[in-house]
């Protein structure tokens, strides 16, 4: 394997030279850059990272700690990071959280032991003393999709009230009048927020939240279930079930068939975190859509621009109501229903077809 040496010898220059221009250094001369760069590949030389990050004190490496990497969403998000980070020169090293803060933190004290220029985090809970450390130490973090209240971090985000909003208008259209949620952790940002967004989006048409009709889920497939059979069990069932993540989603639809219940005509479901196979389902899937692969790359955008000492801003996106065929959309019952107008600014959202299908092979990350 070629060293560094023979480079420089075949080059015709220093060591120093060779080392100048592997790190872009200014000072080299065109003609001098040219010979190096013929030589390393005529040689094949490569250069060593682990020795150039003890000279630079930088491993041009990124750390993402993500929630879920069963989560579609979250494949999504780290597939978008890693492409946005290459495309920038750095490489990312991912940590899958399970949404479980002790493994969270485990992944964190990881990456920071291997000297990563900076870290990539959507938090499993409230607050971590570990992050809470390296963000006073000086490493450069960001956080996407949830963050820490109170910690001075960048916050790379979608927000979801407009679009829970519109959906929630869309099911009064439809004549639904007994809704009810399937939430998030309280302790995470996005689990608390799409509640509330929920609750008030409810209020602006006169309708209540019932206790009975709000079930605590942890964005598991397993917790959408057990919320749902509690929700079927109820002396007056709600006619629309809302789960806050895609996972909990598709878990309450295996409660409802599970019964041999029909979606919609038996009950609506809708979702928070469009998913590509939420087109696949029987009947597609109601969704409040995120800009998943635009975060992304926004996220790894600001963490550089951190790393190198500029001052990035939080960044928050839109998320849209993709409306398919889940809460009565096409169902002769259901729109047969009596509607109301909807409050100023709350007019339901068009209909849209969602992903192309031939494009889904091509187009989505799955674990």
């Amino acid at each position: 394997m070629a060293s560094i040496k023979d480079v420089a010898a075949g080059a015709g220059v220093s060591v120093a030279t060779v080392s100048r221009v592997l790190n872009d250094h200014p000072s080299v001369s065109a003609e001098a850059r040219a010979r190096v760069l013929a030589a390393v590949e005529a040689l094949g030389y490569r250069p060593n990272a682990v020795a150039r990050s003890l000279r630079t004190d930088q491993t041009r490496t990124l750390g993402l700690v993500i929630s879920d990497v069963l989560n579609p969403y979250f494949t999504e998000l780290a597939r978008s990071v890693e492409e946005e980070a290459r495309a920038l020169g750095y490489s990312v090293i991912i940590g899958n959280a399970d949404e479980r803060p002790d493994l969270q933190d485990h992944h964190v004290r990881t990456l920071l032991d291997r000297r990563i220029d900076g870290l990539l985090v959507s938090p499993t809970d409230g607050g971590s003393p570990l992050m809470l450390d390296a963000v006073r130490a000086g490493t450069p973090m960001v956080f996407v999709d949830r963050w820490i209240k109170g910690v001075d971090v960048p916050v790379v985000r979608a927000d979801g009230q407009q679009a829970v909003r519109d959906l929630v208008a869309h099911l009064y259209a439809l004549g639904h009048r007994r809704l009810a949620i399937i939430a998030g952790p309280a302790a995470t940002t996005t689990g608390s927020e799409r509640v509330q967004a929920f609750r008030e989006a409810l209020a602006a048409y006169g309708l209540a939240l019932p206790e009975a009709y709000t079930g605590q889920g942890d964005f598991q497939a397993e917790s959408g279930r057990r919320v749902t059979e509690g929700f079927l069990d109820l002396p007056e069932p709600p006619e629309v079930v809302f789960a806050a993540d895609n996972l909990m989603a598709l878990g309450a639809l295996d409660a409802i068939r599970a019964r041999g219940l029909r979606v919609p005509d038996d009950i609506a479901l809708a979702a928070f975190d469009d998913i590509p196979w939420f087109v696949h389902t029987d009947p597609p899937i109601t969704a409040v859509a995120q800009p998943t692969g635009e975060l992304g790359r926004a996220a790894v955008r600001a963490l550089v621009d951190r790393i190198e000492g500029r001052g990035p801003e939080s960044v928050t996106l839109p998320a849209r109501l993709v409306v398919r065929r889940s809460c009565g959309e096409a169902n002769g019952a259901a729109a047969g229903r009596v509607s109301a107008p909807a409050p100023a600014g709350h007019a339901p959202a068009p209909a849209e077809p969602g992903p192309d299908p031939k494009s889904f092979a091509t187009n989505r990350s799955m674990p």
